[in-house]
Parts: structure tokens; C-alpha cells; sequence
């Protein structure tokens, strides 16, 4: 289930950023109390801003926080063809990890997108991470360029609308 980050949902938010098996293809160590906050914070300022923004995932049998998964603008320095178009991200905690539970995720957030701001979109994904290259090729990515960013080998992709149907 997704649904709009609250304040009460900071906790488990910072809980799963210090997680270093969360960030290990993300190039970047686990965040501080203090770094997740200014995240968190972000996300929700990135929502006034755009009108979009990443989501709670939630497991519906208990009502927990166990992932995040939208879109955003990152400028990350890329060039025209990556950096203005909006980037797709999710992520789960260790636990939820391997049970389809991105899929559907990323998916509903896809499918949200596609009805309300249709248009492409892209992604970075560490050139390691294969379990989100597969979720991304099942999303209609494709892609674009192989670079070095920030010291770690990714892959650029870009998906100009929904996959076509078979």
C-alpha cells in the first residue's frame, strides 16, 4: 500500500536510511538521525514543489513502513537527456526485499504517474543492483548510457510511457 509520508512515520523512515544493506547500492553510507530527517523533509517539500514525490510502502497484514518508492528531481549533473526529465526511485527495507513487494510498489506508483503526469521518465541504478535492473525492465526502462558516478559503475535508463502490452 502506498501512502503519504506522515510525521509519525519518521521513526521507522530513519530506521531503514541507517540500514547499510538499504544504501549499499546507493553510493552512500547510512544516514544519520539528523541526515533522514533532512530527507524526509525534503521529500515532503519535494511534493509542494512538483506535485510529486515518493511514497510510504506499507504492508497492508500489519500497517508497516517498509519501504519508499516515487519520483523526484535530483539535478545530479547528468546532462539535459537524464537530468530534466523526472527520476523514478524505490528502495525496501532488508526484510521485505525478494517478495515482489517493489514490483507492485513501483508499479502502483507507475501507474499513478502514467494517469496524472504522463510523460518520460528516468532512472540511476548501480550497475550491481540487478534485482532493481529487472524491476526497471519490467517498468518499460531502457537504457540510455553506462557511467561512473560518484566512484560507482550505474546504469542510466529511460522510459518514454507505459510498456506496450504483448
Amino acid at each position: 500500500m502506498l501512502c503519504a509520508m506522515r510525521p509519525d512515520d519518521f521513526s521507522r523512515y530513519a530506521e531503514i536510511w541507517r540500514n547499510p544493506c538499504v544504501v549499499r547500492h546507493l553510493g552512500r553510507e547510512p544516514l544519520s538521525r539528523g541526515e533522514a530527517w533532512e530527507s524526509f523533509l525534503r521529500n515532503a517539500g519535494h511534493w509542494q514543489m512538483a506535485g510529486f514525490g515518493q511514497w510510504a510502502v506499507f504492508r497492508q497484514s500489519n500497517r508497516q513502513m517498509i519501504g519508499q518508492a516515487g519520483f523526484f528531481y535530483r539535478n545530479r549533473g547528468l546532462g539535459d537527456d537524464f537530468d530534466s526529465f523526472p527520476e523514478a526511485g524505490w528502495l525496501l527495507a532488508p526484510e521485505a526485499q525478494g517478495q515482489g513487494f517493489g514490483l507492485e510498489a513501483a508499479q502502483a506508483a507507475h501507474d499513478w504517474f502514467d494517469r496524472i503526469m504522463p510523460g518520460p521518465l528516468v532512472s540511476l541504478i548501480d550497475a550491481e543492483n540487478h534485482a532493481s535492473q529487472n524491476l526497471a525492465a519490467k517498468l518499460g526502462y531502457e537504457l540510455m548510457a553506462e557511467r561512473d558516478y560518484m566512484g560507482s559503475q550505474v546504469n542510466l535508463l529511460k522510459r518514454n510511457g507505459p510498456p506496450k502490452l504483448a
